[in-house]
């Protein structure tokens, strides 16, 4: 097993670029089985959970040609299998999406549970019932068999979650089924929108994106396309929060930061100014960080929410910053009640947290942070833990990197360019 051994305290500066967005890749690579035709993808994460998602592929007759080290093409005209391979689907949640595409493709799924982060319940019951009405039965026992005899066929459809996943599954079954789908409560998360825009250039006929009601008329087939994807914004606010705690002056190149504005209204309530110029995001170095009171002097919180709302991917860094922050303040997690339990590491690093309940907890800042050995238990607290030894005293080692590994690509490699003491080793 790799570690990270990070000396703290060191100040970074210069430019770094984010890689693209892991979502929206875990949503666009799978629309590939939707045509037997080539489609091409450029500024493809090199991550874990992308780089399982291109084994699943090639398991099920994928053939993946790769044009660089983003760019990659591929061609599902082979594709006949239907089951997918367990051990791959145990690594990612990502392997749920796949269930819409390969209904429309094949008419059947069988699909094992899926994996990836382990932050509390994560229901699949909305993708099942959502690609249902659309006429798919299900066989429900270890894993999931779903087929449909007569295809699948439009119909009204309210989510009663707006989940990512069950959105971009249930959409992309809807591209080719007979008649219209009109798909309420939708998730409409940038990663959604670029979605729905390559399907759209595929020939599917979407209208309504970016709103939470998408409305899909049905085509026969679909072709061929180009796609590149976004900055990762969860990369964006974590190297935001990197920059704020370290006190550095930092420039995030092509960070769209369009999808920026409630994370960087965030920020700047724990007192960390961005500058926007141009597609760039500059954080000038040497920030005062302090909290600031709602009205009237009252302790504020932040929460997490569907889009626009903050990322939930994103609490654990906003976690980080406020403990170098002056002042109080509540972050309330509400999707999982499994994310807060990484701050028992923090408080061990000298943190002040009051850990509510599994949803909420209080940061009192500013705290010094002491370097220790710490585990990483998912993608975003290992990030978060990577910050707080940044910005402590002494030396950090943080184990189970291979979390951190699957949502955030050479980081090592990229923060020693901006300065940080931070080596991999075994």
């Amino acid at each position: 097993m790799e570690r990270f051994i990070i000396e703290g305290g060191q100040p970074l500066t210069g430019t770094i670029r984010p890689a693209g967005n892991k979502n929206e890749a875990l949503g666009v690579l799978p629309a590939a089985l939707l045509t037997d035709e080539p489609v091409m993808l450029d500024h493809v994460p090199q991550i874990g959970d992308v780089l399982t998602l291109l084994e699943i592929l090639s398991d099920l007759g994928v053939e993946i040609e790769r044009l660089g080290e983003h760019k990659i093409v591929l061609d599902a005209s082979g594709v006949s299998k239907t089951e997918l391979q367990p051990e791959l689907c145990h690594r990612i949640r990502g392997s749920m999406v796949l269930a819409g595409p390969m209904l429309a493709r094949l008419g059947e799924v069988r699909l094992p549970r899926p994996g990836g982060d382990r932050i509390g319940r994560r229901r699949v019951d909305t993708h099942v019932m959502a690609l249902e009405a659309l006429g798919a039965q299900t066989e429900l026992s270890r894993n999931y068999v779903m087929r449909t005899k007569r295809g699948l066929k439009g119909d009204d459809i309210l989510l009663d979650e707006a989940s990512v996943t069950a959105t971009e599954s249930t959409l992309m079954a809807a591209t080719t089924a007979r008649g219209t789908t009109i798909l309420r409560n939708a998730a409409s998360e940038p990663h959604v929108q670029q979605l729905c825009r390559m399907l759209n250039r595929m020939g599917a006929r979407i209208a309504g994106i970016g709103s939470n009601v998408l409305t899909i008329e049905g085509v026969e087939k679909l072709h061929g396309t180009q796609h590149t994807i976004q900055a990762d914004y969860m990369e964006v606010g974590s190297f935001i929060g990197m920059a704020a705690v370290t006190g550095s002056a930092v420039r995030i190149q092509r960070a769209t930061p369009e999808n920026m504005r409630m994370a960087l209204m965030v920020f700047e309530r724990m007192g960390v100014h961005v500058d926007i110029q141009g597609d760039d995001l500059w954080i000038p170095g040497g920030q005062r960080l302090r909290i600031n009171p709602d009205l009237h002097g009252a302790i504020p919180q932040i929460y997490d929410a569907p889009w626009p709302g903050f990322p939930a991917d994103l609490m654990s860094i906003a976690l980080v910053v406020a403990t170098q922050a002056e002042g109080t303040v509540l972050l309330f997690e509400k999707m999982f009640e499994g994310r807060m339990f990484f701050v028992d590491r923090l408080i061990g690093m000298g943190a002040a947290i009051v850990l509510c309940d599994p949803h909420r907890a209080v940061v009192v800042g500013p705290s010094t942070l002491y370097g220790d050995e710490l585990i990483s238990p998912d993608i975003r607290a290992g990030m978060a833990l990577l910050i707080a030894a940044m910005c402590a005293e002494g030396t950090s080692v943080i184990h189970n990197i291979r979390q951190i590994d699957r949502g955030y690509e050479r980081i090592d490699e990229r923060l020693r360019a901006l300065g940080a003491k931070i080596e991999r080793a075994e």
